[in-house]
C-alpha cells in the first residue's frame, strides 16, 4: 500500500478552493454590472411632499435600469388588461420600496416613466402622430433625453411649499378657489371613473372630473358636494382658467418638443404622446 501524500492533496484542495472563490467573485461582479442604477431629478424637487413622506426635501429618486424582468411585466397580458403594467414596472425599478406610486405627484411619476424608458430602450422614441396643420398621419422620432423639467413660478412655489395648494381668483364669477397637486392615486381614480362610465354607457366628463379632484375650496367652502355642484355649473371661462393655471404651474416634465411634418413641412411644438407604443416602439 502506498502512503498518501497529504501535503500534495492539501495543496490541490486549496487551489480548487481559491478557484471556486474566484469564480463566485466573478459571478457577483457580473450581477453587479447587470444591475446599474441612476438618479432621476424630480420636477417637484421634493418640496411639495409632507414631512413624513420618504421624498420630502429630496430632489431625486434612485431607479434601477430596466431588465428582462421589467419587459415581462410590460408584456403581461393580465397586467395590460387591468391597465397596471406600467405602474408595476415602475414599482419594480424604484430602489426605495418605501416609496409608493399612489403617493407620488403625477409630475414626478411622469419623469420616472420617461427615465425608465430611456434606461430600457434608449432616448429615441419613434411613433405615429397626426400633423395639426395638414392632418396627415406621419412617423416622427422624439428624443426623450432632451426633455426638461418645468417648475412652478416663484409665487405659486411659495404657496405650494406652505400649504401644498395654491389659490386664484376666477375671471368670470370672481370666486376665489384653492387647488391642490394631483397624486398617482388621483390619476388612478380618474381612470377608474372613466372606465365605469364607459361600462355604464354614461357620458364621459374627463375635464370636469379632473377639476373636481383639483379644487379643495371655493370662497372658503370645503364641502365636496358643494364644490362638485359648482364645477358642474361654473362658466367655461372659469374652468379653462383653472385648468391652464394648473398645467402652467404644476411641477412636471415638459413633454413639448419640436415637430416638423414630413408631409407639409409645417414646424411647431408638439407634446410627446404617451401612446401604447411608448415602451414597445423601442423593442
Amino acid at each position: 500500500m502506498s502512503e498518501r501524500n497529504n501535503e500534495q492533496r492539501l495543496a490541490v484542495d486549496q487551489s480548487a478552493s481559491v478557484s471556486a472563490e474566484q469564480k463566485e467573485e466573478k459571478k457577483l461582479d457580473l450581477l453587479s454590472f447587470l444591475s446599474p442604477t441612476e438618479f432621476v431629478e424630480l420636477p417637484s424637487k421634493g418640496k411639495f411632499y409632507p414631512k413624513e413622506h420618504p421624498l420630502h426635501g429630496k430632489d431625486s429618486i434612485e431607479i434601477k435600469f430596466m431588465t428582462a424582468k421589467e419587459e415581462d411585466i410590460l408584456t403581461s397580458k393580465s397586467l395590460l388588461k387591468k391597465g397596471i403594467a406600467v405602474d408595476r414596472m415602475l414599482e419594480s425599478v424604484i430602489v426605495d420600496k418605501s416609496i409608493k406610486l399612489d403617493d407620488l405627484l403625477i409630475g414626478d411619476k411622469n419623469a420616472l416613466i420617461v427615465a425608465a424608458r430611456i434606461t430600457g430602450y434608449g432616448s429615441e422614441y419613434e411613433t405615429k402622430v397626426q400633423c395639426p396643420s395638414c392632418g396627415a398621419n406621419v412617423r416622427h422620432t422624439f428624443y426623450l433625453d432632451e426633455l426638461k423639467n418645468k417648475f412652478p413660478c416663484e409665487e405659486f412655489e411659495n404657496q405650494l411649499c406652505e400649504t401644498r395648494t395654491f389659490k386664484t381668483k376666477l375671471p368670470i364669477t370672481k370666486f376665489e378657489v384653492e387647488l391642490r397637486l394631483l397624486k398617482g392615486s388621483d390619476e388612478k381614480s380618474l381612470a377608474e371613473l372613466s372606465e365605469q362610465k364607459k361600462v355604464a354607457k354614461k357620458e364621459e366628463t374627463p375635464m370636469s372630473d379632473q377639476l373636481k379632484m383639483l379644487v379643495t375650496s371655493v370662497n372658503g367652502v370645503t364641502d365636496k358636494e358643494i364644490i362638485q355642484k359648482f364645477i358642474d355649473i361654473c362658466p367655461a371661462g372659469d374652468a379653462k382658467h383653472m385648468r391652464k393655471l394648473y398645467m402652467d404651474n404644476v411641477p412636471n416634465i415638459d413633454m413639448n418638443q419640436k415637430f416638423t411634418c414630413r408631409s407639409c413641412d409645417a414646424e411647431m411644438e408638439m407634446e410627446v404622446p404617451f401612446t401604447v407604443d411608448f415602451f414597445w416602439s423601442g423593442r
